[in-house]
């Protein structure tokens, strides 16, 4: 069974489609996804194609990513679609619109986003996070899009000076650049700054989406992040090991939810403006979430000091919570707590692989 015919996702799709946001707006025009095949990249052309078989937006989607193989496998479902095109490619290199198509509106997503790619690739990190970035402004800038979305990250707002329960789009904390976990957080600040010098420079209609921390069935299973790390475990049957005393607090969001803040701040959001993507019934310390995923899964925290090559990778921050009433006053609202999405997450995994074992 591919993904896309579980009940639960196609469930989640039907919501992202019902999402109160003025969907005209794509009606008969393109959009450029880069990063598609990841864990919100898959959502969102899943519900953009499930709004056209449903709704007839006739939106058509170019998928851009690296891996074709995966991306064949991925969406085979498309085959057929018109409205579909996976265009393989490596956004530390410029798009040319001319060889991939125009697109009315570009929503970049692709970046490396877990703490093992940090350490063994920090280079990459760094130069996709701004290459990449500027990549695909300049094709945007080309094809004379109506707008672009830079997906941001929770990483931007560094530690938690004290001063603050949540951090709101103006907050920005303390990040040591002299590191090399840095990286990541700096390259997602640069990365704004540039969209901002786009905006005045070129006339670039922008909009910037902070994702938090995100988990879902469209996890891939190379991601090392501690959630990843968690339903990993519990999927295999095994004890959900924590790696820290787990007292770090943080906010997290569920893909389907994830993908339709992004669709708000897109089609919703006021040009040049950055937007949080979070939820308070989703905010949880780490421990807490090694918990709720062991009685889920039937299994039991065990801790483990992480190697140094791992560790090297982890945040910094202890608190990271994010406020989202800027998005809220769009009209955006999570559908899954934290405890709910982590079921739903195990539920779909577990058919799959149950599937793939038959």
């Amino acid at each position: 069974m591919q993904i896309v015919n579980h009940p639960l996702y196609r469930e989640d799709l039907a919501l992202i489609a019902g999402l109160p946001v003025p969907w005209e707006k794509l009606r008969n025009k393109t959009i450029l996804i880069s990063g598609a095949s990841g864990l919100i990249g898959s959502v969102l052309v899943d519900a953009l194609m499930w709004k056209n078989r449903t709704d007839g937006l006739g939106c058509r989607v170019l998928a851009l990513g690296r891996n074709e193989k995966r991306a064949a496998e991925r969406f085979a479902y498309c085959a057929e679609s018109g409205g579909f095109r996976f265009i393989r490619h490596d956004i530390n290199l410029p798009l040319d619109p001319e060889a991939a198509g125009r697109a009315d509106f570009v929503l970049h997503l692709a970046s490396n986003t877990h703490p093992l790619a940090y350490s063994t690739d920090p280079v990459g990190t760094i130069t996709t996070n701004i290459f990449g970035l500027k990549n695909l402004l300049d094709y945007s800038v080309r094809c004379g899009a109506e707008r672009f979305a830079f997906a941001s990250s929770n990483e931007i707002y560094g530690e938690n000076r004290g001063d603050t329960e949540k951090f709101d789009e103006q907050y920005c904390g303390y990040i040591n650049c002299n590191t090399l976990r840095a990286g990541y957080p700096e390259s997602k600040r640069c990365g704004e700054a540039l969209c901002q010098a786009y905006r005045a420079q070129y006339g670039t209609d922008l909009v910037i989406p902070r994702l938090t921390r995100s988990y879902g069935p469209t996890l891939l299973p190379t991601d090392t992040k501690a959630m990843s790390q968690f339903l990993g475990n519990a999927l295999h049957g095994e004890d959900i090991v924590l790696k820290s005393e787990g007292t770090q607090f943080y906010s997290y969001t569920y893909a389907a939810d994830a993908a339709a803040g992004l669709l708000t701040v897109l089609l919703s959001g006021v040009s040049g403006e950055a937007y949080n993507i979070a939820d308070e019934a989703s905010d949880i310390r780490l421990k807490d979430l090694a918990q709720v995923i062991a009685e889920a899964a039937g299994s039991r925290v065990v801790f483990e000091l992480p190697d140094e090559t791992e560790s090297r990778g982890y945040s910094r921050a202890t608190k990271a919570r994010l406020d989202s009433r800027k998005l809220s006053a769009l009209g955006w609202s999570a559908h899954y707590d934290i405890r709910s999405g982590v079921e739903r997450t195990l539920r779909i995994l577990r058919d799959l692989q149950n599937r793939e074992r038959m």
